[in-house]
């Protein structure tokens, strides 16, 4: 693995920050890290992370690229194979396809040593859970507040609970939108959560051949024309000539669930926190 150009000694060892501290990169080092980045492979990229950042985590939905960065990790080092170094956070938002639900199992046995941990919208359960609190196919009738239940402050609970400072996430520049110039360390304004994009360089062909070269299992979706999964009623397959995400929330503007969007959601965060009690010493 060649060389990275940046300092990590100052920081503390992993799983080691309270959930006070936050991992601070001035704009000009995110500009540094970013260009000693750029032209490394997927795999020094993560290895970097690795080494880096305490509490990182990989945040995923399974799609093809966090399933590479699964597979990847798993076979960089022999002692990966037998305990693997990050772990994973899954939200599920009671709306998945029951394609995406079975590879979860299927994932379970290929990478027994991969923790992970299963995030739902707050006080649910079930489908039924949700439904009977927030009403149906909310979805249509209230999206800001339906995208906030579901993804947003499950995974805003998720990195508050387990700590995480750093994540991998699954995004790449190819799937267009306001991806297309996705820089390969980024910094969440509202959170100051590092975000690490170690296949931001490849393309949809790069991530399908990889899956298959190592056999790595994969949402039976994609076989379907399926490029991107989300929830059931906002994903349909692609068409021939097709974005790789054109799938996701059809004949609307919207391009992202709101997970990478905190900034757009930071009043809601603001609210709940706000709403939970003071801890009061007895």
């Amino acid at each position: 693995m060649a060389p990275v150009a940046v300092e990590s000694s100052s920081l503390p060892p992993a799983n080691s920050l309270s959930k006070d501290t936050k991992i601070s990169l001035t704009p000009e080092h995110l500009k540094f890290i970013n260009s000693q980045l750029q032209h490394l492979e997927p795999e020094q990229i993560i290895q970097w992370a690795i080494l880096t950042f305490p509490n990182l985590y990989q945040s995923t939905a399974f799609g093809l690229t966090g399933l590479v960065t699964l597979d990847m990790i798993s076979r960089m080092r022999p002692e990966y194979a037998k305990q693997h170094p990050i772990e994973l956070i899954f939200v599920d938002t009671l709306h998945h396809f029951k394609e995406t639900l079975a590879l979860i199992d299927r994932l379970k046995a290929r990478y027994p040593s991969a923790k992970l941990h299963i995030y739902k919208p707050e006080n649910c359960e079930t489908t039924e859970d949700f439904v009977k609190n927030y009403g149906d196919r909310l979805w249509e009738t209230d999206e800001s507040s339906y995208d906030f239940l579901v993804k947003v402050e499950p995974i805003q609970r998720a990195y508050d609970e387990l700590n995480v400072r750093a994540t991998l996430t699954g995004r790449r520049r190819s799937q267009g939108g306001k991806r297309g110039d996705l820089d390969i360390v980024e910094v969440e304004e509202f959170t100051g959560l590092v975000k690490i994009n170690p296949l931001a360089n490849w393309t949809f062909k790069d991530v399908h051949n990889y899956i298959k070269e190592h056999d790595v299992p994969y949402n039976e979706l994609l076989d379907r024309g399926y490029r991107s999964v989300g929830d059931w009623h906002s994903t349909q397959p692609v068409k021939e000539g097709e974005d790789e995400r054109a799938g996701r929330w059809a004949g609307k503007a919207k391009t992202e669930c709101g997970i990478h969007e905190t900034s757009k959601f930071a009043k809601y965060l603001s609210a709940k926190k706000q709403s939970q009690p003071a801890e009061v010493a007895v």
